[in-house]
């Protein structure tokens, strides 16, 4: 029978359980699964079974457990399946994984003397080393870690498995998912997994993987203890994945120095549930939530595992299959590699690279141009970029006697901070918003923000979002470029909205942020919820479209405080899908009137039109003033900037006809700006 463990081994000093242990479940139909084409196979896996069995004692007996004392090393491979969620856990996840791993087989786990005083002197040091492969199967470099995308990630059973497996004489397999087919981890034993090589290895939850990313302390030691499976050890009550049953009593789990319990889902250091003697609680084979040890008899048998043919586990640590991987300690470098913080900033903010390169650099030299520093040598250095624009980065490293170097033409984009309101967007010009200047964020690698012509509130063309029901629970994120608010006196924000809910359940909801640091934190300032006024268009269960102006909302936020009058203010729409429709996003405006076409007036006070709109050679600004006053016409860009002065000084009351020149202009959006005493106005103005 297979054993499937769900093991939440989460402690504290306290010996306290943090979170609830939850159902587990028995492994036996996987094997069936497993086997469906090997014909008798659960007879076949009892007879292996019993002859590793009698291997195992004959071998204990023999040599006392132990052909060697320690000084065991096993090749590990991590498979990450993910669907780009946050399964697709960091290499700095493995790692650490890797690290809890050496240190609780080589008793160098810092709580391994704080075990109960009956069982101290048999907490053993088992010996074994677990050295990520930097030698792929086909004997070509590798980090030891691969990434597979596959929505089998959230499958996590033999299936998933399929999508990438190394042999299993020359790697202990470790696939890492969004599931682990409802446990936390599982494995075969090797009895078992010696009828099915390929999908001989563990499966484990990244929940549960290491000490940090997106798991924690409290669920480190998962890995630990399906590994002892992995070297034939099962649960101290015995071969089952029920804890905490009478009848637990009498099973056993050939282990001469584990007391006979009934199992444990919480840590009760007094635990005495078998024959009056102490349980050994902490133990990594239980679900005690406190595990810090294995006995000198578990280690004995995991030995024992290491010198049987059963599974080929003999075949993992000999010499040549060292060299094969890569993990005798002579690794070659193979590749020159590097990441960045960030990918794009604002002139006068710093990134932080980091040498990612494999494997054994001794030395390495930086490039930065238009950095500061331009140069280094540090692994991880921070260069600061004083002005706008795309700059490169280099690096060369050296294991002494190979160099290998990598560039990187597009390391950072530097924003400028020098746009000025008012920031009037309404996205007719260019293909995509990064070509207007807004940045989208698609971490699901899904659908993403992007203009549309299929409707508008003004003009021809929005923002669209197309939003599905399997889209539920991602988030899309919209970023402004940086703005110069340095000499604002009040900001406001407005925008025009479309929206329908695809069943009466849909949660969707769009978030508002600021950010006064060009984009290092954020300030939520406005939520909008699709059970409240972000819906506009109803219930629609097709694929949603405004059918006019009455179908989009309007959104005024002026609780922007002056915190945000600086250099460097950006904005930011985040969409949360809740399985709702299509979401469209038009007339952004920060300090600016709410745009209109065609003469559609936007405020009080004088008023102004724009005609022809789009534009022509005879195209003018016509200002209707209700009394005299000075008044000043501008033709603003898509940025804000002033791209022509049009007219300024004292207009008596009445129509006023100031053409505007555009032939020499190129095609695009600009603005029409009327500035008076008290007020402006502003149109947008089309140039074919």
């Amino acid at each position: 029978m297979r054993t499937t463990t769900t093991l939440l081994l989460g402690f504290s000093l306290l010996g306290t359980p943090v979170f609830s242990q939850g159902t587990f479940h028995c492994g036996s139909d996987e094997l069936h699964r497993m086997g469906s084409s090997i014909p008798d196979l659960e007879e076949r896996a009892a007879r292996t079974t019993a002859e590793l069995e009698a291997f195992t004692r004959s071998f204990i007996n023999e040599q006392g457990g132990d052909a060697r004392d320690g000084g065991f090393v096993i090749p590990i491979v991590f498979h990450i399946i993910h669907n780009n969620g946050p399964e697709n856990i960091s290499d700095a996840q493995v790692h650490d994984a890797v690290r809890v791993l050496n240190n609780d087989f080589n008793r160098l786990n810092t709580d391994w003397n704080t075990v109960r005083p009956q069982f101290l002197d048999i907490v053993a040091n088992v010996g074994i080393e677990f050295r990520l492969a930097t030698r792929d199967p086909n004997g070509q470099c590798t980090t030891g870690i691969t990434r597979t995308q596959s929505p089998l990630t959230n499958d996590g059973t033999e299936q998933m498995k399929a999508l990438i497996s190394w042999p299993r004489n020359k790697y202990l397999q470790v696939w890492v998912a969004a599931s682990a087919d409802g446990a936390a981890g599982y494995t075969f034993r090797p009895g078992n997994a010696v009828w099915n090589a390929a999908q001989d290895g563990i499966v484990v939850q990244h929940l549960y993987l290491g000490s940090i990313g997106t798991s924690n302390a409290y669920r480190s030691r998962t890995l630990t203890h399906e590994v002892g499976h992995w070297f034939n050890l099962a649960h101290t009550w015995g071969s089952s994945n029920t804890p905490g049953l009478d009848a637990n009593c009498n099973m056993d789990d050939e282990v001469s120095d584990t007391p006979n319990t009934r199992g444990w889902e919480s840590c009760t250091l007094n635990g005495s549930t078998c024959d009056g003697t102490l349980d050994n609680v902490e133990n990594y084979m239980d679900y005690s939530y406190c595990s810090k040890m294995f006995t000198v008899g578990q280690k004995a048998r995991m030995i024992a595992c290491l010198n049987s043919s059963t599974a080929q586990r003999n075949q993992l640590w000999q010499t040549s299959n060292l060299i094969a991987t890569g993990v005798n300690g002579n690794a070659v470098l193979c590749q020159a590699l590097f990441t960045t913080s960030k990918g794009e900033i604002c002139a006068g903010q710093s990134v932080r690279y980091t040498d990612a390169s494999y494997h054994n650099v001794m030395a390495r030299s930086w490039s930065f141009p238009g950095g500061e520093p331009s140069t280094s040598t540090e692994v991880s250095p921070v260069v600061f970029y004083p002005n706008s624009g795309t700059y490169s980065a280099t690096l060369t490293v050296s294991d002494g006697s190979t160099s290998l170097s990598t560039t990187q033409n597009t390391a950072v984009v530097v924003l400028p901070m020098d746009l000025t309101a008012p920031l009037i967007e309404g996205f007719e010009v260019g293909a995509t918003p990064a070509s207007t200047g807004w940045m989208v964020l698609n971490p699901d690698d899904d659908n993403g923000f992007g203009i549309t012509n299929t409707a508008a509130y003004s003009g021809s063309k929005s923002l669209r979002l197309v939003n599905t029901a399997a889209m539920s629970g991602r988030t899309d994120v919209l970023v402004s470029p940086p703005l110069d608010m340095s000499d604002a006196t009040a900001i406001t924000l407005s925008f025009r909205y479309a929206y329908a809910r695809r069943t009466s359940s849909s949660t969707d909801q769009l978030r508002i942020l600021v950010s006064n640091n060009c984009g290092e934190t954020w300030n939520l300032r406005a939520q909008i919820f699709a059970t409240g006024d972000l819906t506009t268009g109803g219930i629609n269960t097709g694929s949603f479209v405004p059918s006019g102006p009455e179908q989009w909302g309007f959104k005024q936020i002026t609780n922007i405080n002056s915190t945000f009058y600086v250099t460097g203010m950006r904005l930011r729409f985040e969409f949360m899908s809740g399985g709702g429709n299509n979401f469209f996003l038009d007339d952004i405006n920060l300090n600016g009137m709410p745009l209109s076409l065609g003469g559609e007036l936007t405020g009080a006070g004088p008023l102004l039109a724009v005609l022809p709109n789009p534009a022509t050679e005879a195209t003018e600004a016509v200002v209707d003033m209700a009394s005299a006053g000075r008044a000043v016409v501008d033709l603003l860009d898509i940025t804000g900037r002033v791209a022509r002065h049009v007219s300024s000084g004292t207009l008596p009351a009445g129509k006023h006809r100031m053409k505007i020149p555009t032939a020499d202009l190129p095609s695009g959006s600009y603005f029409v700006r009327l500035q008076y005493e008290g007020g402006r106005e502003v149109v947008r103005l089309i140039v074919p």
